[in-house]
């Protein structure tokens, strides 16, 4: 299963390596947007832009209500999953809660 996460692009910071620095939900993150850019949208139209992220590539732009969709049904999924759910085998580490309590 792949997961995109939806994020906001700043600025960019190496336009040789089609580099730029995104907002995924408060996380400043390094992003290659080669995916996102082409002749109707040139690298510098990218700043501003929602785009989804995948293994730190920018695969496609999408609009701010639909990102903010995704980001709100993301933190709704992780506040309801407690780790109890997650199925683990006997040689991993023990699961931990965002406040560092072990699950």
């Amino acid at each position: 299963m792949c997961l995109a996460i939806p994020g906001r692009i700043l600025e960019i910071t190496d336009r040789e390596a089609m580099i730029g620095r995104v907002d995924v939900g408060g996380v400043s993150r390094s992003v290659n947007l080669l995916c996102v850019v082409d002749d109707e949208h040139p690298l510098d139209s990218c700043v501003g832009t929602w785009v989804l992220i995948h293994v730190g590539f920018a695969m496609q732009r999408v609009d701010e209500d639909e990102a903010q969709r995704t980001l709100a049904l993301l933190r709704q999924m992780g506040e309801s999953l407690d780790g109890s759910q997650l199925p683990r085998d006997a040689d991993s580490p023990p699961l931990q809660s965002p406040r560092g309590e072990e699950k």
